[in-house]
């Protein structure tokens, strides 16, 4: 049985970053020709994902809000982040080895800060573009991004549509800017420790101050 854990929303601005580990025999995984989640359409992983947990022997999930990584983000780096709730799910489910991908541009001190945080004895393969070339990887995004998808979809019903919720989207910034002006501060589903919020408020300071001078 293999095991391989991945996330989804590392970069957005708006929404939680979701983890999943999962453990399957990779021969059935393979039938379905899972790849990278973000290299399939929204539709594709949905009809994926039930075949998935279905073969699936164990899945893990973490969810994380922006609340709760602006609060770790205080102390640690989003990859220490990504690494203690990969050690987490490590420690759930319990078995001895983990493909993951790597967050980190050294691959094997991503490993190792993994290790650091486990309670239990595993053996860590972290490889760049997991995703892409573990099946048990590949299966671990798509679960992790049909997750965050759904959530995503739950705040644009309170929020109405924000976009993709990355920065470089320009609906998720025009959204941004828009609600800030109406309401004064920023909605709670952001990730306050971004720095694309404080170059929105440094722009909107500056639109402020200009329409004073005018």
């Amino acid at each position: 049985m293999n095991c391989g854990i991945d996330e989804a929303g590392r970069g957005p601005v708006i929404g939680p970053l979701v983890i999943c580990g999962l453990c399957a025999e990779v021969e059935k995984i393979i039938p379905l020709k899972v790849r990278d989640s973000k290299a399939l359409s929204r539709n594709s992983r949905e009809k994926l994902y039930p075949r998935i947990i279905e073969l699936s022997n164990a899945y893990e999930i973490e969810i994380l809000s922006p609340d709760e990584i602006d609060r770790l983000r205080k102390e640690y780096t989003l990859n220490d982040i990504e690494a203690m709730y990969f050690a987490r799910i490590i420690d759930k489910l319990g078995e001895n080895i983990y493909y993951v991908d790597a967050a980190d541009v050294d691959e094997e001190r991503f490993a190792e800060t993994i290790m650091k945080n486990t309670h239990v004895q595993a053996k860590i393969i972290s490889k760049h573009h997991a995703d892409r070339d573990f099946p048990i990887v590949s299966a671990a995004s798509i679960v992790a991004k049909v997750i965050r998808d759904r959530e995503v979809e739950k705040l644009k019903e309170v929020y109405g549509d924000f976009g993709s919720g990355y920065p470089s989207d320009p609906r998720t910034i025009k959204f941004l800017k828009d609600y800030f002006k109406i309401n004064g501060s920023f909605p709670p589903i952001v990730r306050r420790s971004w720095d694309t919020l404080k170059k929105i408020n440094t722009s909107l300071d500056l639109f402020y101050d200009g329409e004073m001078d005018g």
